[in-house]
């Protein structure tokens, strides 16, 4: 099978007609035999019901229905597990990433020596506010880890079998997508796309959902943090060891009076301050070792449907 195509889908009920409909005007079934992989994330609508009413098509679809709702990242590994395909592509539902950048990708890989083909936003179409913390996120992570990271690329890429071996071997519970494909390596060509409007329905990513996200993927990509924990407890013993040593010149030679309740206070909420910010960051990354030692399964199927033929 020449492309396998994952398609996660979290209360898409009003889209996956529309988005299959375009899948196959743009991408020719009979030229290039291909999957359709739709993973149901516990969807509370009726996008369950939608994706099976698809099964009778001529196309190859196989429908992962998870339990209840995992995420993203857990929809993307599942669908990488099931892939077939010499190409694999990941494509949202919504039909924000037109299919029909998937027909260029594929001519990169077919005619380069590329493995991955990821598309980034050239400009960026959010409101002002979310466009910096995106922005400064990825300035800040490019700092903090050994790996780069650029700037708008989204999950919307296309990969040859090598790659999808090598992500599937990356077992972590903790998944950070544009993190272990720029971790895994590979040669990586970068195209330009325009992202269009959703079909149908609000977005998923909140501002809050984006900012835990950003999280997750600094917490799983560097150990900064913890030196900066290290790094702060030093500076204060420092600090505070010169500031002792200040203390008892002014007593012992000029008669000073040592600083009274207030400024004993600040000194006080500041280092509490910082001791309860070392204290969150070690406990993150104890969080995540508590939950990897675990070995739970970053998804559960409840069913799998499939129409495939031969």
């Amino acid at each position: 099978m020449k492309l396998s195509f994952i398609v996660p889908c979290y209360n898409e009920e009003g889209n996956v007609k529309a988005f299959y409909e375009k899948m196959v005007e743009t991408i020719d079934y009979n030229k290039y035999k291909y999957e359709l992989i739709f993973i149901n994330d516990g969807s509370k609508d009726k996008t369950l019901e939608r994706l099976k009413e698809l099964l009778k098509e001529k196309v190859n679809i196989k429908i992962i229905h998870f339990s209840r709702n995992f995420g993203k990242e857990a929809g993307i590994y599942a669908g990488l597990k099931e892939a077939e395909g010499e190409y694999i592509a990941i494509i949202d539902a919504d039909l924000q990433q037109n299919p029909k950048f998937l027909l260029k990708m594929m001519k990169v890989l077919d005619e380069t020596d590329y493995d991955v083909v990821t598309a980034y936003q050239k400009v960026r179409k959010e409101g002002f506010i979310l466009t910096t913390f995106k922005k400064m996120f990825y300035k800040l992570i490019n700092k903090l880890c050994d790996i780069d990271f650029v700037s708008g690329a989204s999950d919307f890429r296309m990969f040859r079998r090598s790659v999808l071996e090598a992500i599937l071997s990356m077992g972590e519970y903790y998944r950070f997508s544009k993190g272990i494909f720029s971790w895994v390596g590979f040669d990586t060509y970068y195209m330009p796309y325009d992202v269009e409007s959703r079909n149908s329905g609000k977005t998923k990513w909140s501002f809050w959902k984006l900012f835990k996200y950003a999280i997750d993927g600094i917490v799983s990509f560097t150990t900064a943090p913890l030196r900066l924990a290290t790094i702060l407890g030093f500076l204060i013993s420092i600090s505070s060891f010169i500031y002792l040593i200040v203390l008892l010149v002014q007593k012992l030679c000029f008669g000073i009076a040592v600083a009274g309740y207030a400024s004993i206070l600040a000194v006080l909420l500041l280092v509490g301050g910082i001791q309860l910010l070392s204290l969150g960051i070690i406990g993150e990354y104890l969080a995540r070792t508590y939950i990897e030692v675990k070995k739970r399964p970053i998804y559960i199927a409840k069913k799998i449907y499939s129409n495939k033929k031969m």
